[in-house]
């Protein structure tokens, strides 16, 4: 598909990064206006003491005030597997229309059956205001933004783009660090691949921010690359590799990788827009966790 690119639109980006799951958070402005974006926001879980927090979604609700901004949209990039979305309790505070791709009823039919939610638990992403499919366009403030679809990491993944910054979520990692994993339900490498050949058909010069870095080889973290950069150096698809390397390593490397620690948390709240799920007769609210016993 030929996206139609507002690359001289150049929006303020500020990140905020979360060193305990490695996410990236960002604050997009547009640059004719006080109006913004959150995308891909953090709360902060103790998981052995069952205590949830949000110094992280504070940090970027201050920022937000002292900068006079006025918030458009939350935007999900997918359901995260790693951390725990603030998306409501910003939402909450500031407004906003959070929303996330379409796919996201594949997600919730997938893990409302392993979770064993029961029909109170709806799978038809109302939970959200706005659900995108690829090829979608909205505005932040006067800034054109479109949605494209990047499955194969989750069938719900989007690559959100905003004037000349694209927010790849788990599609993409900076060029040292390569790509997503493929091999959560509903995940594919080979779809995956052609998702990355989506993005990186963007114009070379458009900005790339990563939802995770982990800093390979000791390096500083970072979260801003460009279309060019990840063509010509990416160690998984840059210098033009071809598919079917790219589902060999992809699926030889998967089967070498543990589950992110944060991953029971996150599926139950996050297929929830961000809410922790319903409190029993008591008040009390529990997070499941399916065991297998083979």
């Amino acid at each position: 598909m030929t996206y139609r690119t507002h690359i001289d639109v150049k929006p303020d980006v500020t990140g905020f990064f979360d060193p305990v799951t490695n996410t990236i958070s960002y604050v997009v402005k547009d640059p004719a206006s006080n109006a913004c974006a959150i995308v891909d926001s953090v709360m902060d879980i103790d998981y052995a003491a069952g205590r949830i927090t949000y110094e992280h979604a504070d940090e970027i609700i201050d920022f937000v005030r002292q900068h006079g901004l006025q918030v458009d949209w939350l935007i999900e990039t997918h359901v995260h597997a790693d951390h725990l979305s603030a998306a409501p309790y910003i939402q909450d505070r500031l407004g906003g229309k959070l929303g996330i791709g379409s796919k996201i009823t594949v997600v919730q039919n997938t893990f409302g059956k392993v979770f064993n939610e029961g029909t109170e638990f709806q799978r038809d992403g109302s939970q959200f205001d706005r659900l995108f499919d690829g090829g979608d366009t909205y505005t932040v403030g006067e800034m054109e933004c479109f949605a494209i679809h990047t499955p194969g990491h989750t069938p719900a993944c989007m690559t959100h783009v905003m004037g000349n910054a694209a927010f790849v979520g788990d599609t993409l990692f900076m060029p040292d660090g390569g790509s997503a994993r493929a091999d959560f339900p509903g995940g594919d490498a080979g779809v995956l691949y052609d998702s990355i050949q989506e993005v990186l058909s963007l114009p070379d010069e458009m900005r790339l921010f990563m939802c995770h870095d982990y800093g390979p080889n000791g390096r500083d973290i970072k979260w801003e690359t460009t279309v060019a950069e990840e063509k010509a150096h990416n160690i998984h698809v840059g210098g033009g590799k071809t598919k079917e390397e790219f589902i060999k390593f992809r699926t030889e490397r998967d089967a070498q990788l543990d589950m992110p620690k944060l991953i029971i948390p996150s599926l139950q709240v996050n297929m929830r827009a961000g809410e922790l799920p319903p409190a029993d007769e008591s008040g009390k609210r529990f997070l499941k966790v399916p065991v297998n016993t083979l």
